[in-house]
């Protein structure tokens, strides 16, 4: 299992991921629209802050995760995306751990942030499981088809 660069030939592989509104506005909040395409993607990848990661598993792509450089030794973990042939096995947790090794180790970062809607508590359970905490509610400022979605805002010190 390994982290490698989002390069544009996983564009597609992205695209095919996300393949419904609901899951689009789950994984990208409101900065992408459905459907998902290469512009959209281009246009927020060649930013100099985001740095897009595939996760692989025996081979296989497995899921996609993002570090958002917020100052210098701050980074917020964005985009956390496992696929459908490999939810349930507990690989965004270790993705999860790759990609905190690597912002400790590669880019000296001290603190972690992260924002999950709060009826996501698969991802919330997990994020907690490796010692993230919660440290903001934000309400009314997300919604879904007329739903409103609550926003936790959680951080972890490394």
């Amino acid at each position: 299992m390994e982290l490698r660069a989002f390069e544009k030939e996983d564009y597609e592989l992205l695209i095919g991921w996300i393949d419904s509104d609901k899951l689009n506005y789950l994984w990208g909040g409101p900065k992408f629209e459905f459907p998902l395409n290469f512009e959209q993607i281009s246009r927020h990848c060649t930013q100099p802050e985001v740095l897009p990661f595939i996760f692989v598993v025996s081979g296989e792509n497995a899921g996609y995760i993002e570090l958002f450089k917020v100052a210098e030794s701050h980074f917020r973990i964005c985009r956390v995306f496992v696929s459908n042939g490999f939810r349930g096995q507990g690989i965004s947790k270790q993705m999860l751990g790759q990609l905190i090794e690597l912002a400790k180790e590669k880019y000296t970062t001290n603190v972690l942030s992260l924002a999950v809607f709060e009826q996501n508590t698969v991802a919330r359970n997990c994020y907690e499981s490796l010692g993230f905490s919660v440290t903001s509610y934000e309400v009314g400022t997300r919604s879904f088809e007329g739903e409103d979605w609550g926003l936790l805002h959680m951080e972890k010190w490394l």
